[in-house]
């Protein structure tokens, strides 16, 4: 294919196919002896290897990388197939020129890690293959083509307590799987979770392990991560556990039900303020006609103190998820999908501003630092 038809996805994917060797090459051509390594030049240095244990091959020997399906800080993700079964596949590739630093190639090595050590579960996507090349480390996983958690929800016609339920209760297991096996997700959010397939009963799976660490019991972290509506305060103290990933799947099923997150504010700054204050609004709609039980479960999900908040198993054995089917299945109102469809456009316009990045990091955590010291 000539470069005059070449897809989007394909000038996209020039982000992770570095163009290095073509530039270098264009660079000798025009004379530039630094380029060729020439006197006084400087040899290109060799390719960094992020996996161990994993020979170097090119992808596109085993698979057809297609059209772009999403694009992250580091990683751009792309429907693929399988040359030789023809199954449809989706291919993270990270890019080897954006792990500038050491504590870059070992997020990936264990996010990686993380991948397979987790249980195969209907919950959580999975992962075929890990191979590298020269420019790229490519996760190739199982596809997940029907669409964001938001986005089913608003084009559903009936939305219900008993769906929200539903939900809750999927994303918890995958919390309680995680914790059960040390690996705390710390980044939790309803971006993160994607449905297997366009089907009424698809599963809805978790779909992105890149901010998750392996823990021991007792063991805390300081590192701030995450993403800023569900990060628990104890993030922001920088001094957590497992027990964040309760606080963040108790923001999504708050927001699961009114449509707007606990926390809110016009800035990164409002919200981490919000979010130390811990005052959470039953009062605005549909929360009066919302059944006792559910918030009682976002209360206590929503717990400030790490010690006192649920853990997976006993949100699991809540009375308003144990009894989930019974759940009202009276329409929440068109208020709340309305809410939900706003909040989803919103993320996708600000998602790249409020995605994790060590200079939006620092740029936060000063804030927060400013806060509570004032």
């Amino acid at each position: 294919m000539g470069n005059c038809c070449r897809s989007p996805a394909a000038v996209a994917r020039e982000d992770v196919k570095s163009s290095f060797s073509d530039h270098h090459a264009k660079r000798a051509a025009a004379g530039d002896s630094s380029a060729a390594g020439g006197i006084g030049g400087k040899k290109k240095p060799p390719p960094i290897t992020v996996l161990t244990g994993v020979p170097k091959e090119n992808i596109e020997d085993r698979y057809l990388v297609d059209r772009e399906l999403g694009r992250g800080e580091f990683g751009v993700t792309y429907l693929c197939i399988d040359r030789e079964t023809r199954e449809l596949l989706a291919c993270k590739s990270i890019s080897k020129r954006k792990l500038r630093t050491a504590v870059d190639v070992e997020d990936v090595r264990r996010e990686v890690a993380i991948m397979r050590h987790l249980p195969r579960s209907p919950s959580i996507v999975s992962l075929r293959e890990a191979c590298e090349d020269d420019n790229a480390v490519h996760l190739v996983m199982e596809l997940c083509e029907g669409g964001e958690l938001f986005d089913r929800i608003v084009a559903r016609g009936h939305y219900t307590e008993r769906a929200a339920a539903a939900v809750a209760r999927t994303i918890v297991e995958v919390v309680q799987l995680c914790h059960k096996h040390g690996v705390i997700h710390r980044d939790l959010k309803p971006e993160n979770f994607l449905f297997a397939n366009k089907k009424e009963n698809s599963p809805l799976k978790a779909i992105d392990f890149g901010l998750s660490i392996f823990f021991k019991p007792g063991e805390r972290f300081s590192e701030i991560v995450g993403s800023p509506y569900y990060m628990a305060p104890e993030v922001l103290k920088r001094n957590y556990g497992p027990e964040i990933d309760i606080w963040s799947a108790g923001v999504i099923l708050y927001i699961l039900l009114c449509g707007v997150p606990p926390f809110w504010a016009e800035s990164e700054q409002g919200v981490a303020q919000a979010i130390l204050r811990g005052l959470i609004d039953f009062k605005r709609e549909p929360w009066p006609s919302i059944s006792e039980s559910a918030k009682s479960l976002v209360r206590q999900m929503l717990e400030p103190d790490p010690k006192l908040r649920l853990t997976a198993k006993q949100v699991l054995e809540h009375p308003w998820l144990q009894n989930a089917k019974k759940a009202p299945n009276v329409p929440l109102g068109d208020v709340v999908k309305s809410r939900l469809k706003q909040f989803s456009m919103m993320n996708r316009f600000k998602r790249k501003a409020l995605r994790v990045s060590s200079l939006y990091l620092m740029v936060f955590f000063v804030a927060i630092l400013l806060y509570v010291i004032t």
